[in-house]
């Protein structure tokens, strides 16, 4: 099984588009509202496991004046949702189905045309790096499927070196910094955009996992290239641990987090470059969390390169701030999962994350305002509701984002973000 990956990172660029393109209703993204909910492969694998299931919640959706849809089809796992040469279906998911779910028919490509028919829009959402679930111990990287050598090696406040694998995480990663991994992810991606008539695709978890990944022998390698001198106390003059087990940057840590950052931009900018390449008109897009300043650990500085956030910090570079990749991107989805709503000078509000990531991204790409729907309730007076969120995504972003569609119905929000979209049209007529 091995062998065959190294097969796909040598004949994947060689795929070539061979579908047919359909059309889509005509829409003016830059002045009607992109109206956003994601679908999360697990917490909704029984919900959308036959048509009938997809038809009706796209129906309702569609009612509720949403006209995109994130659709989740390679989850952390490294299964996927589609037809793929080279990946492995996901029909079972452990704890979620007693047996594997029989599908004859394609999961994205009946989703795509469901969506086009209604003249919405469907974005691909990609898991990048994560292959497998160390809370749930299941998925690709425990099935003798991914070479050892591309999984990222932790360093632990025990001081041990290991992979992720008998971690308790929610996901293990590859490294991203490795090439191979790159050239494999790549080459997953292209196969994706080439053979499905997407209107987006989104790198999800692209970046690192945190501060303790990846202490490979590669990675140090690859650092003292980029700094041009050996790292003799490693990883000591980059972090170490107190007795708490808590993390200290050491004198090396700025251009770690700066060496780190432009992996993950490169790798971004590679990836845009390919898909437009091949389909300009697909919309690259990213989600990540506001608070930026705390983002360095996973590699994520979606600022623009323009921005000088980051002086502010300790660990504040030129080369830091250049990393920013929001030119590389169209669509930046700001994930502002904070329950308070309003509060320009409140740094824990959606509205002073939004105004945050608008000053930051210079409008290199377009904005859209991202909630996580559990943060919001339906209760009328209760400020911080649905209702007053999404209309303050829209107000600041003049788009909306909502996670997921299996909150919105439980929780009973369809009616919450209808009146929040028609109210916002209104106001812009007047």
């Amino acid at each position: 099984m091995k062998k065959l990956l190294v097969a796909i990172i040598a004949l994947l660029s060689l795929v070539a588009a061979n579908v047919s393109c359909s059309t889509v209703a005509a829409k003016d993204i830059d002045t009607e509202p992109e109206v956003y909910v994601t679908i999360a492969a697990d917490a909704n694998f029984l919900r959308f496991s036959d048509k009938d299931s997809i038809v009706w919640y796209l129906d309702k959706a569609h009612e509720a004046g949403i006209n995109h849809v994130v659709l989740d089809v390679k989850p952390n796992y490294g299964k996927v949702l589609y037809c793929s040469q080279y990946l492995p279906y996901l029909d079972y998911i452990e704890g979620i189905t007693e047996q594997p779910l029989a599908r004859d028919w394609d999961y994205l490509q009946f989703f795509i045309d469901e969506c086009h028919r209604r003249g919405m829009r469907l974005s691909a959402s990609f898991s990048i790096m994560p292959c497998g679930s160390g809370y749930w111990q299941r998925g690709m990287c425990y099935q003798d499927t991914i070479y050892d050598r591309w999984l990222a090696i932790e360093y632990r406040p025990d001081g041990t070196f290991s992979d992720m694998r008998d971690t308790r995480k929610a996901a293990v990663f590859l490294n991203p910094s490795n090439p191979e991994v790159q050239e494999y992810e790549l080459g997953l991606i292209m196969e994706l955009v080439n053979n499905y008539d997407i209107d987006g695709f989104s790198l999800d978890y692209c970046r690192y996992p945190d501060a303790q990944s990846d202490f490979s022998d590669l990675s140090r390698q690859q650092f003292e290239e980029y700094i041009g001198a050996s790292v003799e106390n490693w990883p000591g003059n980059i972090i170490s641990y107190d007795e708490e087990g808590n993390r200290v940057d050491g004198p090396l840590a700025p251009q770690w987090w700066a060496w780190r950052a432009k992996v993950i931009s490169d790798f971004i900018g590679r990836a845009a470059d390919s898909i437009h390449a091949a389909k300009p008109d697909i919309d690259v897009e990213y989600w990540a969390a506001t608070w930026i300043h705390a983002l360095n650990a996973s590699g994520q500085n979606w600022a623009s390169p323009r921005s000088q956030w980051v002086t502010a910090y300790a660990y504040g570079t030129p080369e830091y701030q250049a990393t920013g990749f929001a030119p590389s991107i169209d669509v930046f989805a700001a994930g502002a999962y904070l329950e308070r709503v309003s509060g320009a000078d409140d740094n824990e509000s959606i509205e002073f994350a939004y105004n945050r990531a608008d000053t930051l991204l210079h409008g290199d790409c377009r904005l859209v305002g991202s909630l996580y729907a559990v943060n919001h309730d339906t209760v009328s007076d209760n400020p911080n509701n649905m209702y007053h969120a999404a209309s303050m995504a829209l107000d600041k972003t003049g788009n909306f984002r909502v996670l997921d569609i299996s909150h919105l119905e439980k929780m009973g929000q369809w009616s919450s973000i209808r009146r929040a979209l028609d109210d916002y049209l209104a106001r812009k007529k007047e």
